[in-house]
């Protein structure tokens, strides 16, 4: 009896420890971006959307929409394939460089996940990317 008792302990405490994937999956919308420290607010009225589903990500974050892959590890995700139309739109261009250039990088990038809020923090730490649940 005490040695089923010590595994069941033991297999609670490794399943406790295990790292669990945190669940993008879902439409989200762009709240703010850029400098860390003081976040630029996503432009009103400009569809800023982005969807994770599956490994894929895509969206619209001014005038162009993209796609791509992710994959998450523990508090980790890395972008890559990251592909753009190419549109000239100069009221978000701005913005669309900022969030895209987060995403381009195809390094290991910080997450925060709290509820409905996702925030995306570059690997150096100077660039974030705000979402909201939709």
């Amino acid at each position: 009896m005490k040695r089923i008792f010590l595994i069941a302990i033991i297999v609670l405490a490794l399943t406790a420890c295990s790292p669990v994937k945190p669940d993008l999956s879902g439409e989200w919308k762009l709240v703010s971006y850029g400098d860390s420290s003081s976040p630029t607010p996503a432009l009103p009225d400009v569809d800023t959307t982005i969807k994770f589903e599956d490994g894929q990500m895509s969206g619209n974050v001014g005038c162009n929409g993209f796609g791509g892959t992710y994959e998450l590890g523990g508090d980790q995700i890395t972008f890559s394939g990251i592909m753009s139309t190419l549109m000239y739109c100069e009221e978000s261009m701005m913005q669309e460089q900022g969030v895209l250039g987060v995403f381009s990088d195809s390094v290991a990038l910080q997450i925060q996940l709290n509820g409905d809020t996702l925030i995306i923090t570059s690997a150096d730490g100077s660039s974030v990317v705000n979402l909201a649940l939709k």
